[in-house]
């Protein structure tokens, strides 16, 4: 089975679990299987932004077999303003920096200079969508600092401002080191000290402080709102105090506020551990609802075959 597959069902299939009760307060709400309807009144297992921009982002990646920022960006047009990459050929949720960055480019501007650039505009918009990033680097050689640079320029098309930049590296590294068979734990501390080295005199990284401790807070302790910062660590901390898909993606999606966005960072995670089998793995009757299930691996598949 397609590791990378797994991981993206993983991130889509958490996301749409969070569709329906997206910015519903905190323990107003209980989820225990997937539903539909509810705050966009989407069908079940309808995916939103958070997998569109992932799927743009692999298809450009299986394309032109590296990472192309421009390709990308185009990919994203065509999703906000043509449909494409999206469940059922309908945009909905868009966060308004990726929706002001998209627009941007549709005027002309060059994609590397439509990212938000103030300390306001570190939503979660880029986090959501990089997990690709983190499994394609796996395959392709390059030092840490080049890695970084890649995930600048990813996440500069619509988040171009550090805390975002260091927030996305440090969740591409922990999935750079599950993919290579680390445990979370020592994937996570791994990830904290490859990103501390190229980030850790930046000021950026003092909104980052609570990572190395984030599964011993409590859940009163952990925000889930649309803040770059405030999702990685509630994404994190599910992902670690659970010991499955299903229950990290239930511990997530009813955290409240943001949570598809919340689910989908986490799910991606979980998804590239417990994969689709046995106990612990994603729910096959989740799965079942997905639309778009083949052309979702066949996109993984051939990123999978990139080699640089």
């Amino acid at each position: 089975m397609s590791k990378l597959y797994e991981a993206v069902m993983g991130l889509v299939v958490a996301d749409a679990l969070g569709v329906p009760v997206e910015f519903a307060p905190r323990d107003s709400y209980l989820v225990t299987e997937m539903t539909g309807y509810g705050t966009y009144r989407q069908l079940p297992g309808t995916w939103s932004d958070d997998s569109s921009m992932t799927l743009a982002t692999l298809e450009s990646f299986k394309r032109k077999g590296c990472v192309d920022p421009a390709d990308i960006m185009q990919n994203f047009f065509l999703w906000l303003f043509e449909k494409r990459f999206t469940a059922r050929d309908y945009v909905f949720d868009v966060g308004n920096a990726c929706r002001n960055a998209i627009w941007t480019y549709g005027q002309g501007v060059a994609p590397q200079d439509c990212g938000g650039t103030e300390e306001q505009d570190n939503g979660n918009g880029a986090l959501m969508r990089m997990l690709p990033l983190g499994l394609l680097l796996v395959l392709l050689e390059g030092t840490d600092e080049a890695k970084a640079a890649a995930v600048r320029q990813v996440a500069g098309l619509t988040h171009n401002h550090m805390i975002s930049h260091i927030g996305c590296l440090i969740y591409v590294f922990v999935a750079e080191e599950l993919l290579r068979g680390s445990e979370k734990r020592e994937a996570l501390s791994s990830a904290l000290e490859r990103a501390a080295r190229i980030y850790g005199n930046e000021p950026a990284w003092q909104n980052y402080v609570r990572l190395p401790e984030i599964e011993t807070l409590g859940r009163e302790e952990i925000k889930s709102s649309g803040y770059a910062v405030d999702t990685l660590e509630a994404a994190l901390w599910c992902l670690l105090r659970t010991e499955s898909y299903r229950d990290c993606a239930l511990l997530a999606v009813n955290l409240g506020e943001d949570t598809d966005t919340v689910g989908a960072v986490a799910g991606g995670l979980a998804g590239l551990i417990y994969g689709l089998d046995g106990k612990t793995g994603i729910p096959a009757e989740w799965i079942e609802v997905i639309p778009r299930k083949a052309w979702i691996r066949e996109l993984c598949e051939g990123v999978e075959a990139i080699r640089c």
